[in-house]
């Protein structure tokens, strides 16, 4: 898979946006319209295509045992963050699964009414 595809699969969910935060351009955010949180951040690493992914704890947990592709969020909150190297063998179902799970969590906060 290369760079642009994955940036493909991220932004086939709705009011979605690429930006580039960061000076460095290795690292590209998918963010909400909404509320501009970031669910998706892809970067090159040691020479392999990476993907950090908001997680659920627990879940974060589970997916970093069950696939060796996956492991703590690098330069991110280690309990709400994964990344996923890419090209390593993980299946797409997983893979889109994780990515779905990770805009879901940062789908914006209902406001309370009085």
């Amino acid at each position: 898979m290369t760079r642009r595809e994955l940036l493909e699969r991220c932004l086939c969910f709705p009011d979605v946006y690429e930006d580039q935060p960061f000076e460095d351009p290795n690292w590209t955010a998918v963010r909400r319209c909404a509320n501009r949180r970031c669910y998706a951040l892809v970067f090159e690493r040691d020479g392999k295509l990476c993907l950090n992914l908001k997680c659920e704890p627990m879940q974060a947990q589970f997916w970093r045992q069950v696939y060796p592709q996956v492991a703590p969020g690098y330069h991110m909150n280690k309990t709400h963050w994964n990344t996923v190297t890419l090209n390593a063998g993980l299946d797409d179902d997983a893979l889109d699964g994780m990515i779905a799970h990770s805009y879901d969590l940062t789908a914006p906060k209902e406001r309370k009414r009085r």
